[in-house]
């Protein structure tokens, strides 16, 4: 149990490292180019999430997002972090990081699950479906966005101690739904 802390950590340090260079390297990318987020409906299922995003041109953006989770669904207590790679097209005849947007993405979650008879196990996820969304840039510098979309992950399931049985996965495996408000910085 504690190597597995150790090694949530030591993710968790990289994800956060990782966050800073992108951040760090926009200072040097012309303004209204990048957006620095968070997802506010995260909160309701005790997760963080944050999200990066780039404007490459006109038309198109790349995100980084990140996630770390803390809750318990049904008798299973989930810890654990996730990254989600997203390419943004712009449909919108504003230029990007404005306006309405499809993104096709890509998900990987590690997570560290625990039972009420403490079994424990790791599930890791792997996951990709497609979203769309408006993104509203105000006065230059607030974003607002709103985005949904379909999806389907795909786990597998290490377990230390108990059944796979033992544990609560159907919140992750199979066809899943994603959504969002974000609120940001734009520069």
């Amino acid at each position: 149990m504690r190597k597995n802390k150790l090694k949530i950590e030591r993710m968790r340090n990289k994800i956060v490292l990782f966050a800073l260079v992108m951040l760090a390297g926009s200072n040097f990318i012309k303004a209204q180019n990048t957006v620095i987020k968070a997802n506010l409906l995260s909160p309701l299922v005790r997760t963080a999430s944050f999200f990066v995003e780039q404007k490459l041109n006109n038309n198109s953006s790349i995100q980084f997002g990140i996630l770390y989770t803390g809750n318990t669904w049904d008798d299973t207590r989930v810890r654990g972090w996730g990254i989600t790679p997203e390419y943004r097209f712009y449909l919108s005849e504003t230029a990007a990081p404005k306006g309405f947007f499809v993104a096709p993405y890509t998900r990987y979650l590690h997570y560290n699950l625990e039972n009420e008879v403490n079994d424990e196990a790791t599930l890791n996820g792997f996951g990709a479906g497609l979203i769309i969304g408006q993104q509203y840039i105000f006065k230059k510098r607030v974003s607002f966005e709103w985005f949904f979309g379909p999806g389907y992950t795909s786990i597998n399931l290490d377990t230390k101690s108990g059944a796979e049985e033992d544990f609560d996965t159907d919140n992750w495996d199979g066809f899943t739904l994603r959504a969002g408000l974000t609120v940001g910085i734009a520069f």
